[in-house]
């Protein structure tokens, strides 16, 4: 279950005519009854237009994208995915974790870090090993993405409102190997994210990519 899919040019659109939450809150609705929490939709207003102020810059059009994607067997889901194939033509998507945290501390718990959501400062998966396990589950449950020549899985975060400090907690040594594997990208870093994506997802062509991924098998 995704609660959005289609093109990113859709996407695009939706988003500067300011209709992408309404789309996600209809789609919520429709499949669990109620409306979502007003944070939830302001979030999506933010971090969307955020991300859509990326593909922009990366000059993506020619992409497909889920927003809302459901992990199958699981109540989890995952913020954006989007699909393409990378320079040599290979099926490639991107999953992309967005966070709206200005400030981040380190952690007693394991993998995790201290930072403010839901009007308290709690501790919470480090973005990296959140992003990380939804990429992991997939490549475990989802036959696109473990099946024959399947379609190669990559993630990243993006949280773009926070702007890192000297030996900032989120870019703690503790985290280093989830940051190795699954980036982190800041509020700065628009170049550096527009990078990672061209990299995975340079030739564009993602509508079959995505009709493959929604194609397949749990």
């Amino acid at each position: 279950m995704q609660l959005y899919t289609g093109s990113l040019q859709e996407f695009i659109s939706d988003t500067q005519q300011n209709q992408i939450a309404l789309k996600l809150d209809t789609a919520f609705f429709d499949y669990y009854g109620h409306h979502p929490s007003d944070a939830e939709i302001r979030s999506w207003r933010s971090s969307l237009r955020a991300i859509k102020d990326v593909f922009e810059f990366s000059g993506f059009n020619d992409h497909g994208i889920l927003l809302e994607y459901q992990l199958p067997l699981t109540s989890k889901r995952l913020d954006c995915m989007i699909c393409g194939r990378d320079k040599e033509g290979r099926d490639n998507s991107v999953i992309i974790e967005l966070k709206q945290w200005e400030t981040a501390q380190t952690s007693t718990v394991s993998e995790h870090v201290v930072t403010w959501v839901g009007g308290a400062h709690r501790d919470v998966l480090h973005p990296s090993v959140q992003v990380g396990q939804y990429k992991l589950y997939l490549e475990d449950n989802h036959s696109a993405f473990f099946e024959k020549d399947p379609v190669i899985l990559n993630a990243c975060s993006y949280v773009h409102n926070y702007v890192p400090t000297k030996e900032d907690a989120l870019f703690s040594t503790q985290y280093a190997t989830y940051l190795k594997s699954y980036p982190v990208y800041c509020e700065q870093d628009v170049k550096k994210l527009s990078g990672f994506l061209r990299q995975k997802l340079e030739q564009g062509n993602g509508m079959p990519v995505l009709q493959r991924i929604q194609d397949s098998k749990y």
